[in-house]
């Protein structure tokens, strides 16, 4: 490989043109059939794989990834793996990668709520979820706690701005769009206040080209013929489109429409939803599809996935031809830590909200204290234990 290839703005595959392609595909099949931990584990297990033991991929070509990801709204690790795919076959393998990677734990939460439905009555199910909401709260807790590690440090303003959004959601009870937005843009002029000389088009995604996608990825999912299923599909597309961070971001928003504007799930059943996305691998807002499942059945299923999946893959393969060029534009990095800032704040607004309804006697309280300690004391325990754990703790101390 040529100097001069190196430097230009499209990033070749390279290290990964020697891996074959059916082994690459492979590969996210079977993590997201097992890969469990969230998506810091989940991008954790790409670099370890693809970049340090297989050499598929390149340092430059990860790292360049996750920075996307990040900057990007969507899942963080469904995003790296469609940036890992267009590396490798552009837009064909971002595509099949995203399906590979999705698919396993869709139809695991398929099957999941099936079995809701058929025996979500039955008190043997509620006393297992009775105690299975509690660690989820504890989980949801220390999602916010490490993202404000990551992302706050010592900065007062973005301090000031987690601290607005947390109260906002837990008044509220509801995430708040604009508030996400306006996070972003203060932020901005705070850090980099525009000259008003900048040549048109060095702001790739601003709020104009979050809206276009938007309107992009909505357009395309309309079904006109079927109200419902559309009805379900633009609203987890704007989830999708608006949604920065950890898999967790998206509960505050989804929160404050599926339970509080729709009325589509109860308080219990969207902590349910929550907890079944937890206990099965692959990424978090997977929880779309239970709920589109209780919506609207299977089909309603589909269309929360795709609604949710679709925005955030129009927000790799449009962008990734050009990021090298807009990573390391100031005003994108100072516009994304302001709404970073914000989601931040959101999910500790939606651990107080949510643990309100599922703290509800002093037997949730110790659940979740002691899943707590577990973690704390045993930091790299797989989440799906502790909440199964914490179910068979629910089946055994609750009388439904």
């Amino acid at each position: 490989m040529t100097t001069a290839s190196v430097e230009e703005a499209v990033p070749r595959p390279t290290d990964a043109a020697a891996a074959p392609w059916r082994d690459f595909l492979f590969y996210f099949l079977r993590l997201g059939t097992l890969g469990f931990g969230g998506p810091i584990a989940l991008a954790g297990y790409m670099q370890r794989d693809l970049v340090e033991r297989r050499r598929w991929i390149s340092k430059e070509d990860y790292v360049q990834g996750l920075a996307l990801a990040q900057l990007a709204p969507g899942p963080l690790a469904a995003q790296l793996a469609m940036y890992l795919g267009w590396v490798r076959a552009r837009i064909r393998g971002a595509t099949l990668v995203s399906l590979a990677f999705i698919l396993p734990s869709f139809l695991m939460v398929l099957v999941l709520s099936a079995l809701y439905v058929r025996f979500g009555g039955l008190s043997w199910m509620q006393s297992a979820f009775y105690g299975i909401g509690a660690a989820v709260i504890t989980i949801i807790a220390r999602s916010a706690v490490k993202l404000v590690k990551l992302t706050l440090a010592r900065d007062r303003l973005l301090w000031a701005v987690f601290i607005v959004s947390a109260v906002a959601t837990a008044w509220t009870e509801s995430e708040i769009i604009w508030l996400f937005l306006g996070s972003g843009v203060v932020v901005l002029l705070v850090r980099a206040p525009p000259r008003f000389t900048a040549p048109a088009g060095g702001a790739l995604l601003g709020p104009g080209a979050l809206g276009a996608l938007l309107a992009a990825g909505e357009t395309s999912l309309l079904a006109p013929s079927w109200p419902l299923l559309g009805r379900v599909a633009l609203y987890f597309a704007e989830a999708g489109a608006f949604v920065f961070g950890s898999g967790l971001a998206i509960v505050p928003f989804l929160h404050g429409g599926v339970v509080s504007q729709y009325h589509w799930l109860t308080e219990r059943q969207f902590l349910d939803a929550v907890a079944v996305a937890m206990i099965t691998p692959g990424p978090v807002v997977i929880t779309v599809a239970f709920i589109g499942y209780l919506v609207a059945g299977p089909l309603g299923a589909l269309a929360a996935a795709i609604g949710v999946f679709v925005p955030c893959y129009l927000f790799v393969i449009i962008p990734a031809p050009h990021f090298r060029r807009l990573a390391g534009n100031r005003r994108v990095k100072a516009f994304v830590d302001g709404v970073s800032a914000a989601a931040t704040g959101a999910i500790a607004g939606a651990a107080f909200v949510l643990g309100r309804r599922a703290l509800v006697d002093l037997t949730t309280v110790v659940i979740a204290v002691l899943t707590w300690v577990v973690f704390t004391r045993f930091k790299k325990l797989p989440e799906p234990l502790v909440i199964a754990a914490a179910g068979v703790a629910g089946l055994i101390l609750h009388r439904g």
